[in-house]
């Protein structure tokens, strides 16, 4: 494949929120907050699991690296959000965007079939607790960890080698604050038909065989749950599972509203809200509702 010198050669300028002025020093003051917790809370998280013994169970195994795809995702797309509130030059260059929207697609795969795994885990943990050791071995929990990131290289790759395929001409404006596919395709000289459905199809397949993975594994576990003869049991089982499941429906409900916004006069401002939420925000949800319902990693967090 041979990249053209236009498209090489041209710029993208990243409008962000700059049609707000007036917002643009209390939007940095909030990003920089919500992104210093994200980096300190996941890097923490990361550290925490790994000093404290009782930390060491596939559960946690899985949530450190959620925490570690939270910290990179957030890190590939919010420093450049943060440098657009306050720099008047707005610009990132042609390299610079089609790699921002690489990496963020690893990690974004990546996060949907961690989450879909943590569910298998639930599962195994509620329907087969004497079987749980056997079943998620360390060489397991480490294959389930490796399929996701694997997954998300080979769908990022595709996508990529597609967008590279385009013409971009000259200076070109992107109406959001982070190189998504569907606004560097909306920016391209030649038709990017092909690659607007390659997206669609990838996107659709994550979507559908990760809720479906979660959605088949709770009925499971809410069968099982419901026919435990005692009531303790049902409130630790329900309790394992409450911290996963807010984490999902959040994940999952951005993701699912940013495909049904329908295009109207405030598309591109509900687009870049939803995006602030699934980039910004999300990463940072996800340490705090695994953080504060967890009596292990908060006492290890105050021994720190």
């Amino acid at each position: 494949l041979t990249v053209g010198n236009q498209s090489t050669g041209a710029t993208f300028t990243l409008l962000g929120f700059s049609e707000y002025p007036d917002l643009q020093v209390p939007l940095f003051t909030m990003f920089l907050a919500i992104y210093m917790v994200t980096v300190v809370g996941n890097l923490g998280m990361i550290v925490i699991i790994r000093i404290n013994p009782k930390l060491h169970t596939p559960m946690y195994f899985f949530l450190s690296h959620l925490s570690f795809v939270d910290f990179c995702y957030s890190t590939i797309v919010t420093p450049k959000l943060l440098e657009n509130l306050v720099v008047g030059d707005r610009t990132i260059s042609f390299t610079g965007c089609i790699m921002q929207f690489f990496l963020a697609s690893i990690f974004a795969t990546a996060e949907t079939f961690i989450l879909a795994v943590m569910a298998y885990d639930r599962f195994v943990a509620v329907c087969n607790p004497l079987l749980y050791t056997v079943v998620m071995s360390s060489k397991t929990c480490a294959s389930l960890v490796a399929g996701p990131c694997a997954w998300g290289i080979v769908t990022s790759l595709t996508l990529t080698y597609f967008l590279l395929a385009l013409s971009f001409c000259g200076s070109t404006i992107i109406n959001n604050f982070v190189c998504e596919h569907s606004v560097i395709v909306s920016v391209s000289c030649s038709d990017p038909y092909i690659s607007q459905v390659l997206c669609f199809v990838i996107a659709m397949f994550n979507e559908v065989s990760s809720l479906v993975i979660i959605l088949t594994t709770y009925i499971f576990i809410f069968i099982t749950v419901i026919k435990m003869p005692s009531d303790g049991g049902c409130q630790k089982a329900f309790s394992t599972c409450a911290s996963h499941l807010t984490t999902i429906t959040i994940f999952h409900g951005t993701v699912l509203f940013l495909y049904c916004v329908p295009h109207s006069k405030t598309f591109w401002l509900i687009v870049k809200v939803g995006s602030v939420l699934y980039i910004v925000v999300i990463p940072m949800l996800n340490l705090l509702i695994y953080n504060l319902r967890n009596k292990d990693v908060k006492e290890t967090a105050r021994k720190l």
